[in-house]
């Protein structure tokens, strides 16, 4: 996942370039703070790690290199997941002191009401990840306790920081960086508000290789639903044999596109490569945002 695996209605104070329509398929001892990127990350305090198990995988993209993973925990570390954007480490083994870690950011939105103590992932499969991306139903795993601080959703978003108060959410996620965009999403933390129902508006940018590498897709109807616009955003259109009628290119493309109407009442959050966010930075904050709240989680 883009947890740390790395780096973010036309509505009101956001431009309004239209797009094509989507095609919808028919359908505390844990707490810690630390930053970290899904391609480059910082490291925090020593794991300590606990025995999980995966109840349940799923392809989370029709091409099936995305999988989606529910996995049952403790219920302390259930509790410590407070904040969008924060992570877990996670290994094959839990007596493997040597074993290959991943750094995964949970996808799930922290008090998300589930059966039992469990959160979930979203992992791109590789060559080198079998042992989580292609397993039976109740596979153990060692996972860590909850690491990072997440996106500062609260301090940057909520408070009094600034003299302009924040109306407009930007979300910019590529690939696995989407999981914690939905856990931010999901989790009503970033209050947006319903289509005519007030509150603050929100656009996400998702972009991706295909149409059939987009994880989520069938959570796109929900969200709009809830007041997100989603604009997906397709980097190999030639691949999509003229079947793709939606916005190409590179997220970061669009934000030059597309502009900010209002820069100062404008906030971010951002996962993805580390290209992409660097660039997204760059060209929300010349346009006048503030920097603090262009907010990743790491």
């Amino acid at each position: 996942a883009f947890a740390p695996s790395s780096i973010s209605r036309g509505a009101a104070g956001v431009s309004t370039t239209t797009t094509s329509p989507i095609q919808y398929p028919a359908t505390n001892k844990y707490e810690a703070r630390q930053s970290l990127s899904q391609l480059f990350m910082g490291w925090g305090p020593d794991p300590i790690w606990e025995s999980a198990t995966i109840t349940s995988t799923s392809a989370a993209s029709a091409s099936g290199n995305f999988v989606g993973l529910k996995v049952d925990v403790s219920a302390d570390l259930v509790e410590a997941y407070k904040v969008p954007g924060q992570y877990v480490q996670v290994k094959q083994d839990i007596n493997d002191e040597e074993g290959k870690v991943l750094f995964l950011a949970i996808a799930s939105a922290p008090g998300a009401e589930t059966e039992g103590n469990s959160i979930e992932f979203l992992v791109k499969k590789t060559d080198s990840n079998d042992w989580i991306t292609n397993v039976d139903d109740g596979t153990a795993i060692a996972v860590s306790q909850v690491l990072g601080g997440g996106f500062p959703i609260e301090e940057e978003m909520s408070g009094f920081k600034h003299d302009f108060p924040l109306q407009n959410c930007l979300l910019f996620a590529n690939g696995s960086g989407i999981a914690p965009i939905r856990a931010a999403i999901e989790s009503g933390q970033l209050n947006i508000g319903k289509p005519g129902e007030g509150g603050r508006t929100a656009r996400l940018y998702f972009g991706c290789t295909t149409p059939a590498d987009m994880p989520y897709l069938t959570k796109f109807r929900e969200w709009e639903t809830n007041g997100i616009e989603v604009v997906p955003v397709i980097s190999r259109p030639e691949e999509c044999e003229g079947e793709w009628t939606g916005r190409t290119g590179y997220v970061q493309n669009l934000v030059e596109e597309d502009g900010v109407a209002i820069p100062r009442n404008t906030g971010a959050l951002l996962c993805g490569v580390k290209g992409m966010a660097e660039s997204i930075k760059d060209l929300l904050t010349t346009a006048g945002v503030f920097e603090s709240r262009v907010m990743t989680n790491f």
